[in-house]
């Protein structure tokens, strides 16, 4: 008998074939791993490296964040300890200096060839109060770490003063002060809201007030500034014809008894050169090596709080009282500069020269730098419009330029005064 054999219909309709069963296994597999991927994305046997791993990870990061964060503040403590040593230091070798003087011997040796230098600065003197007290009561209010910047005006110079203290104010300078030597002057800052200190009248004082030019005005300082270093101030002395751009005591060194600004117009002239003079009738010797410096600007200068500053303020006072001649810049240089010689005891007080392209003469601006690309770049800290008499023109064109952005502003004046 014949075997039976299953045609295609009842293959179909009957019990699935071997190939069904595997693609449902297949289908089943598939369906289940996706179930479990959901349900375990990391795994049904989950390894503690992987994780370990992360949180060593993310703990080492979190670490490494504070430990800089330690580490800053620790710096930032080490800093501030470090400024108070340096400032025992400095207190410790002024007293070590003070209690040299006047002796033949000191209380301490050299040191190796190369690492001996004598004292950078005289001590600041202990503030007298009683000398001013509505000074001192001023100064306490205005000053910033002990030191401001001082001019002295009269009526007759108020556009100057206007465009000075202009300035000072968008350069944001807080500590200044305006020594009014008359009321029309004092009345006029308290109506802008400036500071202003009125000088007790006498007849010295009001007679520079009334009739008193450039020259009076500024011979009259040196006598007023040494109530300002008695009461403990070191003062930026300055005339009323400099423009700021720049705040000035984030450029000075304060190293010196007294930082001028110089009238010199290169390295030159301004930090000092070997000047040969030639006299032919010596023959060899015809040629002698002499020391030159352009002068130092009495109109800008910041001057410390010490004995030598205040001795210098005396003779220069003293000497512009007893020679009504004299022209006080003259004086302040010479006191400055010229050493101690027979009939003449010399002034022991340290200086040092500003940067003149820093503190810039007109000069320097309208001869040199407005002319040159490069230095037409520079942004000085003030500029002092010393060389030239049209002082208020060129004042508000230095303001134009320097501060608005006018690139043209300095081309109309000339290289002089004419």
């Amino acid at each position: 008998m014949a075997g039976r054999r299953e045609g295609p219909l009842m293959r179909a309709n009957g019990l699935p074939s071997r190939g069904s069963k595997i693609a449902v296994a297949v289908a089943v597999g598939v369906l289940l791993g996706c179930i479990f991927a959901f349900l375990y994305p990391d795994g049904l046997f989950r390894s503690s490296r992987g994780s370990r791993f992360g949180q060593v990870y993310s703990y080492s990061c979190s670490s490494s964040s504070s430990r800089i964060k330690t580490l800053e503040s620790q710096l930032a403590i080490l800093n501030n300890k470090n400024q108070e040593l340096n400032s025992q230091l400095n207190e410790l070798s002024m007293k070590l200096q003070l209690s040299g003087q006047g002796k033949e011997q000191i209380l301490y040796k050299a040191g190796p060839f190369g690492s001996v230098k004598a004292f950078r600065k005289n001590p600041v003197v202990t503030s007298d109060e009683s000398v001013n007290p509505r000074l001192a009561k001023i100064l306490q209010e205005i000053a910033i770490n002990g030191e401001l910047i001082v001019a002295l005006a009269n009526s007759n110079v108020r556009n100057m003063l206007e465009l000075w203290f202009t300035n000072i104010q968008k350069v944001r300078i807080k500590n200044y002060l305006v020594v009014a030597l008359d009321r029309g002057t004092e009345t006029f800052c308290k109506n802008h809201n400036i500071p202003v200190y009125k000088l007790v009248s006498d007849s010295g004082i009001d007679s520079v007030a009334k009739t008193g030019g450039n020259h009076q005005v500024s011979g009259l300082k040196f006598r007023i500034l040494r109530e300002f270093l008695q009461l403990g101030y070191s003062v930026l002395l300055s005339d009323v014809d400099i423009i700021y751009i720049q705040n000035p005591f984030d450029y000075i060194y304060r190293d010196s008894d007294v930082e001028s600004m110089s009238d010199g117009h290169n390295n030159m002239t301004a930090y000092g050169y070997n000047d040969v003079f030639d006299d032919p009738s010596m023959g060899w010797s015809r040629y002698a090596h002499t020391m030159r410096i352009w002068v130092y600007n009495s109109g800008f200068f910041y001057i410390r709080a010490t004995i030598a500053s205040i001795e210098l303020l005396d003779r220069v006072a003293g000497r512009l009282a007893n020679e009504p001649k004299s022209w006080d810049q003259a004086v302040f240089n010479e006191e400055l500069f010229f050493p101690a010689h027979p009939g003449y005891e010399g002034l022991h007080a340290s200086k040092r020269t500003m940067d003149f392209y820093l503190f810039m003469n007109s000069k320097v601006l309208f001869k040199t730098v407005r002319k040159d690309p490069e230095l037409r770049k520079l942004k000085p800290v003030i500029v002092h419009v010393n060389y030239h008499p049209d002082k208020f023109d060129r004042a508000k064109a230095v303001v134009e330029f320097y501060v608005d952005g006018k690139q043209n502003a300095l081309d109309r004046f000339p290289d002089g005064s004419q």
